[in-house]
């Protein structure tokens, strides 16, 4: 039996390794597919780790009231977080990407060229993005902007950087949300069940 590890890409020191992440504005539920897709996997037996959304954690302002030093510090953090877990790991999910960080510095101070160089390089590490439409408005959770035109612009501004960096994304299907979860396995060309385990393969005799 091939283990499932095995479907992973090989990274540059040869380990499977595979590095995944949401993108999208706040409020679209992301958090749950982390999560949700996590689980998938490691009933597949693999090495699961969810790089959370850092900007929750961010010592400055964030939202509307952001600033570039912020916006840095989230998209720095965001970096480093990625680089230990997948160090450790076999499967990185992440609850936003570099690209959807950095909408939010260009929403409030406007893109900046040698960040625009960084997150075109770093966009590229990861295997697949898959892009959480918009369904509704934000809910107030102690830390998400509530307001739909802000919700909006971001979202906008996102699909302005995948459509400049030609970043491949998969977009989720608006209209088929219960399914997001196992159609991003899918795409990732991983097997939606365990695989089957022959308890009593040791006990045929041998032809």
């Amino acid at each position: 039996m091939t283990a499932v590890s095995e479907l992973l890409p090989l990274d540059a020191h040869g380990r499977h390794r595979l590095k995944v992440a949401f993108v999208g504005t706040h409020g679209v539920g992301k958090t749950t597919l982390c999560f949700d897709l996590a689980a998938q996997l490691k009933r597949l037996d693999l090495g699961v780790d969810i790089v959370k959304e850092v900007a929750r954690r961010c010592p400055l302002p964030i939202n509307e009231d952001t600033t570039l030093e912020a916006q840095r510090w989230i998209l720095h953090t965001q970096i480093a977080e990625e680089i230990a877990a997948a160090a450790a790991y076999e499967v990185v999910i992440c609850d936003r990407s570099v690209l959807d960080n950095y909408a939010y510095l260009v929403a409030r101070v406007g893109r900046r060229p040698e960040l625009d160089a960084l997150v075109r390089d770093w966009v590229y590490g990861y295997h697949a993005l898959f892009k959480v439409p918009v369904l509704g408005a934000p809910t107030f959770d102690g830390k998400r902007a509530v307001s739909v035109g802000f919700q909006q612009e971001i979202d906008g501004i996102i699909d302005d950087l995948i459509a400049d960096f030609a970043v491949p994304v998969y977009r989720l299907d608006p209209s088929a949300r219960d399914g997001w979860t196992l159609d991003a396995v899918v795409r990732l060309g991983l097997p939606t069940q365990p695989p089957q385990i022959d308890l009593f393969a040791s006990e045929r005799p041998a032809v």
